[in-house]
């Protein structure tokens, strides 16, 4: 049997889901274009063909097989399109910045806001309802979900259609680099991200992972090609749903790599990472050379694709003392700072050493626009450490939007800590944001009442600050 379909609808089956509790991705007007005038006779009756030329069984087989070619398109199209000029659809500004930049101007700033922003670390995925019936009705893992470009894109414009935060960032995670450089990584539920074969030595790491010189624009493209075709979808469905706020891009820093590369989890072998920079110190700086210019293309890629904000996350700093840090981790902080604010210096580039906040105050020296504060940085200390050269991020305690039996966490007590830490922070050159990620077991209601709270409160702040 032939199951026939024009190009006209075959643009809404991008998305292959057949639950419609779940919105379909609109590509942009200019996908839509290119794939009507270019796509051909021959093309749209292979669709009911697979690559090897069978045809497709069934019906839910002809849509899976539509569904990879259109995406196949769509990558071909952005390969090809990516040295024109990107065509902004819902964006204002002399820069390209989406309506709702406040998010963009705190980060830069170049002017006071009329209220702080706020997003969530991990604000997409485990604590939202919608998501966990979305990834029961897709049959996925969250780690197979992020090769699917429909599933990233609905992913992260979930928390955007439940909350009014002031932007949205990539459903994606800090290892998908390790994957790129032939490092399997696994998910098995309960025990957290494995690495179930990590480098074992010097020997093991020169057969696994390419050298520095191979970390090209082209060696991101192959190997994660398939983030910066959700980065666009995203944009897209953005764009469709009247989103205009800030794309935040994002990738794990070299040492947090490095750390579960070598040690294969968070939770065991902790001392894996420092033992390979105590007994490998040369294999480790070449490790870690890799990774710096390989976060360095990524993170430049999804800014090509159409991110507007990139945050760095250097996860494991609590994993390595003081003295391996600034020796080892900071020199690559350094060169990415460098690198990606030579050539975006308007695209916002925030960081988040988190355990490691010791090094805040050198991580504002080096050309970052945010750093972020954990929930172990004392407030009153943290603007001194900046000293004005870079604006804060932070640092909200998420077990406040944990629900207990004694109901003690409610809205109110939630304004109520949200006031004081924009009373302690300060409510100008501030992100909003907690000092750890949503773990899961938050109340989407308090959440809100967070969200909102930060709104109100901060708007309420500044408009007493100008009248007075």
């Amino acid at each position: 049997m032939m199951f026939k379909a024009t190009a006209s609808i075959l643009l809404l089956l991008l998305s292959s889901s057949t639950n419609n509790a779940f919105s379909f991705i609109t590509p942009s007007t200019a996908t839509r274009r290119s794939f009507l005038s270019s796509i051909s006779s021959t093309t749209i009756l292979s669709l009911t063909t697979g690559p090897d030329g069978v045809p497709a069984k069934n019906a839910e087989e002809d849509l899976e097989l539509t569904r990879q070619i259109i995406l196949a398109h769509i990558a071909k199209e952005n390969s090809d399109s990516s040295s024109e000029p990107k065509e902004e659809e819902e964006e204002s500004g002399e820069l390209g910045y989406p309506e709702n930049d406040l998010m963009i101007r705190a980060a830069l700033g170049r002017e006071d806001v009329e209220r702080t922003p706020v997003w969530l670390f991990r604000q997409a995925g485990r604590h939202l309802p919608e998501y966990q019936e979305y990834k029961q009705v897709k049959g996925r893992s969250f780690l197979d979900m992020l090769s699917h470009p429909e599933d990233v894109a609905e992913c992260t414009m979930q928390p955007l259609r439940r909350y009014p935060v002031d932007a949205a960032i990539l459903f994606s995670d800090i290892l998908v680099i390790a994957e790129a450089l032939n490092v399997e990584v696994t998910m098995p539920g309960g025990v957290g991200i494995l690495v179930p074969n990590p480098l074992s030595d010097p020997d093991d790491m020169a057969k696994r992972i390419p050298p520095p010189e191979e970390m090209t624009p082209q060696f991101v493209q192959e190997k994660l090609g398939h983030v910066m075709t959700s980065v666009k979808l995203i944009r897209s469905q953005m764009a469709a749903e009247g989103k205009s706020i800030p794309l935040i891009g994002f990738s794990a820093a070299p040492w947090t790599l490095l750390f579960y590369m070598v040690g294969g989890s968070s939770r065991k072998n902790k001392e894996a990472g420092t033992n390979w920079l105590k007994e490998y110190p040369e294999a480790s700086q070449k490790l870690l050379d890799t990774l710096t210019k390989i976060v360095v293309e990524y993170m430049a890629a999804q800014v090509e694709a159409g991110a507007h904000m990139l945050q760095l996350f250097e996860a494991m700093g609590m994993m390595i003392d003081e003295e391996k840090f600034y020796e080892f981790a900071m020199p690559c902080l350094k060169v990415i700072a460098e690198e990606l604010k030579g050539r975006y210096p308007d695209v916002p580039l925030m960081v988040f050493s988190r355990g490691a906040c010791f090094a805040n105050e050198e991580l504002s020296k080096l050309g970052f626009d945010v750093v972020t504060i954990d929930g172990s940085v004392d407030r009153s200390t943290a603007r001194g450490a900046v000293s004005g050269r870079a604006g804060l991020q932070g640092n909200y305690d998420p077990r406040e939007l944990i629900p207990d039996e004694e109901g003690t966490k409610t809205p109110e007590t939630v304004r109520q800590t949200a006031k004081e830490m924009l009373e302690a922070l300060g409510p100008q050159r501030l992100i909003a944001n907690l000092g750890e990620g949503l773990g899961g077991k938050e109340s989407p209601e308090l959440v809100s009442a967070f969200v909102d709270a930060i709104h109100e409160e901060s708007e309420a702040m500044i408009k007493a600050a100008v009248a007075s």
